[in-house]
Formats: C-alpha cells, sequence, structure tokens
C-alpha cells in the first residue's frame, strides 16, 4: 500500500451490504424454538395498581405465561440501576426503585404492567390487549415548572417538591457582585424542548439462556454492550459477569436512547431463563414514542453580566431538568456534569454560577439525547449573546469577537483547560459566506417575507466514557480481526478503524474483519456516546497495532535466529536489515499458532487499553438563513453554513456525514420537534409519526462550509477532536438567532423552539396588537 489511507474520503466498507438489504438487525435475528412477548403497558400517567386480571389472556392459544410485577417480585429481580451516581450532588441523588415490570403503582403513560409470553407476536399481542388491569387513577404531576411547587402532590415520597438532585458548580457570590456591579445585565428564561430519539429502527431485545453453563446472552438493538451486560449482571440479576453475555447486531441509528438500560432487555432474559426457551420482543413505532428515552426537556433561567464596552464579566445559570418518572441510566450526568463543562461556550467568562435541579414528573424517563447537555449550554449562551446585542445596540457578531477565547490553554470558570480552538477563524470564514445577504433580504420583502440571519458558535467538551479496549490479530483464515470496545450505530465505524488499522500496518484494507457489540470479544468497552470513539477507540486501534507489530518482531527473531531490536517492520514484511533475511507479517501469524501459547499469542493477537480521561474541543460557527411568511408563520430555511474545527480528519467525507446528520436533528428540535403531554391526564399527545413532526429532505437546504484540519488536538495521538454531536450542539441556537432577526423588526423579543406556524403567526399578531395598541396611545 502506497497511498496513505488516513486523511482521505473512501466509500464506507458497510455499505454495500446496507443498500443491498443485507443488514443484519435484531428484527432478522432468530433463534431456534424462540417464544415472543409483548408488553402490557400502563395507560395512566400516574395511578395505583388495584389487580391484574390475566386469566382470560392465559387461555388464548399460544399463551405460555403472564409475568406480573409480584412474579419478579417473587424471583428477586433487582430494579434498573443508575450508572451515574458519582456525580458531586449538592444534595443526595434520590434514586427510587425503578423495576421491570411496576408492582404497585404506575408513573408514566406506558409504563411496563406486565410482559405476555407465546408461540407467536399474534397471539402474544392478542393475549396483551385481554390483560384488565384494575387502576386507581392518583393526580399526575406533569408540568416541569409546577413539580418543584410546595403544593404538588409528591410522586416519590422520598423526593421533597419532587426534587431527585442539586448540583451546582461555581461560586454564587462572586457571580452576584460581579452582577451588582455590572454596567448593563442581560436575563431571559429558555425552554429547551423534550424531543423523541426516532431512530430508524426500533428497540428490540432476543433473551436466551443455556442452562448447561447457567449463562444468560442477550441480543439487542443497543449500544454499549459492556455496560448493559455489567448494569444487568450487578444489580438486576445479581450474577456474575462472566454468566452474562451481551452482543449486539447492526443498529440503525440510536443517539444516545439505545445506549440505556431498558426493562425490556431484563424482560426478554428473565423469561428465558424461567421458561427454557428464548424469548424474543421487538417493539413498535408507539412503543419508541411511549417508552425509549426522550431528550433534552429543561427551563434555564440566567442572567449575563456585561461592562460598558461589552466584555463579558459573569453568568449565573440556574436550571430545572426534567427526569421523567424515574432516574434512567446516566440521566443525572446530562444536565450536571456534561451541561456544566461546555458553560459559557467559547466565551471568555471569569465568572459562572451554574445550578441544576433534577425534577421527577409523570412523563417518560428523560435521558442522553445526541449532544446531552452541551446542545443545552450552547444554546442558552448563544441565545444570550444575541439577545445582550439587541439590548445593548451592539452588532452580535461583533460582540462574539470581543469575548471568544484568544489565547491558549485557556483554563475555563468551570474548570476545564481548553488546549486550542479556531474560533476567530471560523467565524471569519462564517461571516464570509452571507456575502448578499442585504439583497436577499430586500427581495424576501419585495414578496411580503421576513428574512433574518443567524450566527452560532460552539465549543464542545468531547470525551464520553473515559478509556478504551482494542484488538487486533490474525484469524486462522488470514484476515486480520479488528475488535473495539466502541459501538456503531451508523456512524462508520467498519470503516474508519479499518483505515486506521491499515494505516498503522501499512495493509490493504480489505485484509481487515471489524466486530464490535461482544462482551465475549472484549473484556470491556465504554460503547459509544461523547463523541469519543476516534479520540479513545481509535488510539486503541494504534497502541493494538503497534503491539501486533512488536508480538510480530519478537517471533520473527525467533524464526530467524537473531535478536529482537535487529527486526524492522514495514508495510506487512519483518525484516533484518543486517542480513537481508524476511519474513511476511502473514506468514509470522501463521507460525504462530504452532508457537508455545504462554510464549507467542496464536494469530499475534495484542489488546491495548487506552487510558484518557481528557477532553477534546470541537468547535466552529455555523450560519443560517430563515425566511419567514408573516401570512402564514411558516419558517423556510433557506441557507445553512457550517465552518468547524474537528481536529485531524480521517476521513473529511465521513466527518462532514456525521455533522450533517447532526444539523438535520438540531434543524428538527429548533422547526418541528417536540414531545408534548396533555397538562390534566398525560397522556402523550404526539405519540406517533401523524402528531410529531420530524424533518424532511425537502426541509433541509444543501449545505454550505467546510472542515478544517488545521488545528489537531494534542489530546490524542490521532489528533481527532469528536464529531458525532457537534451538529446538533450547534443547529438549534444558529436557527432561532436567524428567527429572532427576521422577527425583531416586528417586535417580537423571545420565542422558544420549537418555532411552528402557529407560535410564529401568534407572537407575530400579538406584536402587531401591541403595536397598535402604543399607536392609539399616542
Amino acid at each position: 500500500m502506497t497511498e496513505p489511507l488516513l486523511g482521505r474520503s473512501i466509500n464506507r466498507l458497510e455499505d454495500e451490504r446496507f443498500v443491498r438489504g443485507r443488514g443484519h438487525y435484531i428484527a432478522d435475528h432468530a433463534a431456534p424454538n424462540a417464544l415472543h412477548g409483548m408488553v402490557v403497558r400502563s395507560i395512566h400517567a400516574h395511578a395505583r395498581i388495584v389487580a391484574v386480571q390475566s386469566e382470560s389472556a392465559k387461555q388464548i392459544p399460544g399463551v405460555v405465561v403472564v409475568l406480573t410485577g409480584m412474579d419478579m417480585a417473587t424471583d428477586d429481580i433487582g430494579s434498573l440501576p443508575c450508572a451515574a451516581t458519582h456525580i458531586p450532588m449538592t444534595t443526595p441523588l434520590v434514586i427510587p426503585p425503578y423495576h421491570a415490570l411496576a408492582r404497585d403503582t404506575v408513573r408514566y403513560v406506558g409504563e411496563p404492567i406486565a410482559f405476555v409470553v407465546a408461540e407467536d407476536a399474534e397471539s402474544a399481542r392478542d393475549a396483551a390487549d385481554a390483560v384488565v388491569v384494575d387502576y386507581q387513577p392518583l393526580r399526575p404531576v406533569i408540568a416541569l415548572a409546577d413539580a418543584v411547587l410546595p403544593e404538588t402532590p409528591r410522586i416519590w415520597p422520598e423526593a421533597t417538591n419532587n426534587i431527585a438532585f442539586q448540583f451546582n458548580r461555581g461560586e454564587i457570590g462572586p457571580v452576584e457582585a460581579a452582577i451588582r456591579s455590572a454596567a448593563h445585565i442581560v436575563e431571559c428564561e429558555l425552554i429547551n424542548n423534550r424531543v423523541v430519539a426516532a431512530p430508524l429502527e426500533t428497540r428490540g431485545a432476543l433473551g436466551e439462556f443455556d442452562a448447561a453453563s447457567n449463562r444468560m446472552h442477550l441480543t439487542a438493538s443497543a449500544a454499549g454492550a459492556h455496560g448493559i451486560r455489567d448494569q444487568l449482571a450487578d444489580s438486576v440479576f445479581r450474577i456474575p459477569r462472566e454468566k452474562l453475555r451481551v452482543s449486539i447486531p447492526d443498529v440503525g441509528g440510536g443517539f444516545g436512547m439505545k445506549n440505556v438500560l431498558y426493562p425490556e432487555w431484563v424482560l426478554v432474559l428473565w423469561a428465558a431463563r424461567r421458561l427454557g426457551r428464548p424469548v424474543k420482543w421487538i417493539g413498535d413505532r408507539s412503543e419508541d414514542f411511549l417508552a425509549s428515552a426522550h431528550g433534552r426537556d429543561s427551563i434555564a433561567h440566567a442572567r449575563l453580566a456585561l461592562d460598558r464596552d461589552g466584555r463579558l464579566l459573569a453568568l449565573e445559570t440556574r436550571v430545572l431538568a426534567n427526569l421523567g418518572a424515574y432516574v434512567s441510566t446516566v440521566a443525572p450526568l446530562v444536565p450536571t456534569m456534561a451541561m456544566a463543562s461546555a458553560m459559557g461556550g467559547v466565551y471568555d467568562i471569569p465568572l459562572i454560577a451554574f445550578e441544576t435541579r433534577g425534577v421527577f414528573t409523570n412523563t417518560t424517563p428523560v435521558d442522553a439525547y445526541r449532544g446531552a447537555g452541551k446542545p443545552e449550554a450552547n444554546y442558552l449562551i448563544e441565545r444570550l449573546i444575541d439577545i445582550a446585542a439587541a439590548e445593548l445596540g451592539m452588532d452580535a457578531l461583533e460582540l462574539r469577537r470581543k469575548n471568544i477565547f484568544r489565547r491558549f490553554p485557556h483554563p475555563s470558570a468551570m474548570g476545564l483547560t481548553v488546549e486550542q480552538g479556531s474560533f476567530a477563524y471560523s467565524i471569519d470564514h462564517a461571516v464570509a459566506t452571507t456575502t448578499g445577504f442585504e439583497a436577499r433580504r430586500k427581495t424576501s420583502r419585495a414578496r411580503g417575507l421576513l428574512r433574518g440571519l443567524g450566527y452560532a458558535c460552539f465549543l464542545e467538551t468531547a470525551r464520553g466514557q473515559p478509556n478504551e479496549m482494542a484488538e487486533l490479530g490474525f484469524g486462522e483464515d488470514g484476515r486480520i480481526d479488528l475488535k473495539v470496545g466502541t459501538h456503531s450505530n451508523g456512524q462508520g465505524h467498519e470503516t474508519t478503524y479499518a483505515q486506521i488499522a491499515a494505516d498503522a500496518l501499512g495493509l490493504p484494507i480489505e485484509r481487515f474483519r471489524f466486530r464490535q457489540g461482544d462482551t465475549d470479544d472484549l473484556d470491556r468497552g465504554g460503547g459509544h456516546g461523547g463523541a469519543r470513539s476516534m479520540h479513545q477507540g481509535g488510539t486503541a486501534l494504534v497502541m493494538a497495532a503497534e503491539g501486533m507489530i512488536e508480538n510480530g518482531r519478537k517471533l520473527a527473531a525467533r524464526l530467524l535466529q537473531t535478536t529482537v531490536d535487529a527486526v524492522h517492520y514495514e508495510a506487512g514484511i519483518l525484516r533484518v536489515a543486517t542480513t537481508g533475511q524476511e519474513i511476511s507479517l502473514d506468514d509470522a501469524a501463521r507460525a504462530s499458532y504452532q508457537m508455545p501459547r504462554d510464549e507467542f499469542a496464536p494469530g499475534l493477537v495484542y489488546q491495548a487499553t487506552h487510558l484518557c480521561d481528557r477532553y477534546t474541543f470541537p468547535n466552529g460557527c455555523h450560519v443560517a438563513e430563515v425566511e419567514i411568511d408573516p401570512a402564514t408563520g411558516h419558517v423556510t430555511l433557506d441557507r445553512y453554513s457550517i465552518f468547524d474545527d474537528y481536529g485531524r480528519l480521517l476521513d473529511p467525507r465521513l466527518t462532514l456525514g456525521q455533522v450533517h446528520g447532526g444539523v438535520v436533528q438540531g434543524i428538527g428540535q429548533a422547526l418541528f420537534e417536540h414531545a408534548c403531554f396533555d397538562g390534566e391526564t398525560g397522556q402523550i399527545l404526539t405519540g406517533s409519526l401523524m402528531d410529531y413532526a420530524l424533518p424532511r429532505a425537502g426541509d433541509i437546504p444543501s449545505f454550505e462550509g467546510r472542515l478544517t484540519s488545521d488545528f489537531p488536538s494534542h489530546a490524542n495521538r490521532l489528533g481527532v477532536k469528536g464529531s458525532g454531536q457537534a451538529g446538533a450542539i450547534a443547529a438549534p441556537a444558529t436557527i432561532m438567532n436567524a428567527v429572532m432577526n427576521a422577527l425583531g423588526p416586528l417586535g417580537v423579543r423571545h420565542l422558544d423552539m420549537p418555532v411552528t406556524p402557529c407560535r410564529v403567526w401568534h407572537a407575530i399578531q400579538m406584536a402587531r396588537g401591541r403595536s397598535n395598541e402604543q399607536a392609539a396611545q399616542i
């Protein structure tokens, strides 16, 4: 191989099988003699369970068993754990029991109550419909702001005012002093709307139990096999980890929600162990809306202090973060450590005080969703900058330029050291794309339309779970098995990891066979999340390649009867320079199978662990232009430009694809998406794609801009910065700033996401009404 693979855009290796319909997803996974499960879910947001009547269901042909929470208690099955108990909270974290089947009370619509297992899916569905649950309804707590009021009923007795925790970072005293003495104070309250992850593939799982080995096996549409195994083994079934295998086939999207431990994972394993047969459950789209973890959902109140010249002095932020009815897997991490790490964005704010309270409501549990805390933090500061510019009569772009970090490394007020960034570079390039805006605005005005221009910078604190493991080894067929503890949900890991390994070993990319998502393959793994895969897993893979070469050198030295130091490696050849003797890495690998295992690893296999808790800092500046029809309130996203820094680009086209995907999700949150519940009953009002609007191809403009590779990270050997979440971090604020820029001349001062036609039209009418009143008074 003569041409380097890293830095080139190549066709994704996995795409051929995907576009030919040869992907292997959980619904494709078959097990001999498998049974089918169906979940009976609560129709109430809050109610006591008086009785579960299942006799009629059991009489339906094909039904094997109907399991309830009482059966689960009898079998001593533990509750679902929270994996984020290490966070230094200001008040103790309240973690109520979260059973896979509700026992005496249900706390959100869609909570599992019973699990029907039958010979086929149709019989299971009919039987689930025949289960009758006798409820005693209780008053639900739905609105986040109302949940913390003293007169509101408690969802959990141990959670005063429905508060699960309080988290503080930064000293409030100096911040308040700075605010008191500031020349200008800007204040705002922003709602970050709840969203549904809506992956292309719904969740599903298969549970198996081998009585001979007393071992369970979960196959699921999930992400992060090792974390799920550890939680199930340690807390739910309380068995040694080696007695539980978790494997994950192809996954059709996840965006964080498939990292979560779900009740259904427990149910299929428990039922399989009880019945001695595999049990399969495939959720439908309605179940995904009801019972898969939702994202975002917070209210932030902030005060920003500035001096007379527009320098930022201090930021105070108080957040209410909706947890839903339970503390989901990593939910407390999102509005605390994750959000705090990105608070203040790219701006040099000397003093920041940040407070979050996690709040219980009778709604679907909330957990990590693309960006997980960073979009919320970035949305807050970028909207504040625009609001401050408008109130102070300053140019929003110049206010940004005045306050960005310019010296690196930069210690942030939240305790992180930002190693470097290209903030000014990105802003300058973003501005260049706005040429001709005033002419376009004039043309829009002539058509009776409003046009707005919006900017937003972003700074992501990317790391995810620290540390990662990778392994390389020759199989007996001559292919090289590549294993990493991360997990792809469509990001293209099969391609990029092969590029890294091929580059490190100097071998053709087709020699590598990618394997992921199986706890029997690797001892540990952090899955995906936090834009960590290349930073953590890619570096571990480089280390594994170096270890494989070292194993090859040792074996070559034995075979060629020389010292290890005399053997050099290049592009698949192990050579002794002084004698000209050589052996191929392939031949050394074949020979390794004949050597003593205590001396040489078969297949030259090498397993490496990358120990790293350092962050990378992806950053950039996005620009949006919107056009608004004041007669209908419809917002059209007309132009969108991206200028981002992700360090070294291993595959530029693949990286850009990740950014585009994140931007589209940010567009969805800004313009369309909102998971809504009825305030009285807690019924989800957006429980299907008939009611929940996702962005479509016609809603998305052609993206402009570029990615720079001129600022490599020093946090890892590859020089990469995470790219998987950035688009979703930058887009909401960019679009909302453009919308408010368009509506500002009419007197509209504030709108929350999503800016639906109804919301925009109503705001315009209200503004016009105020103008008419003012004119009448004059």
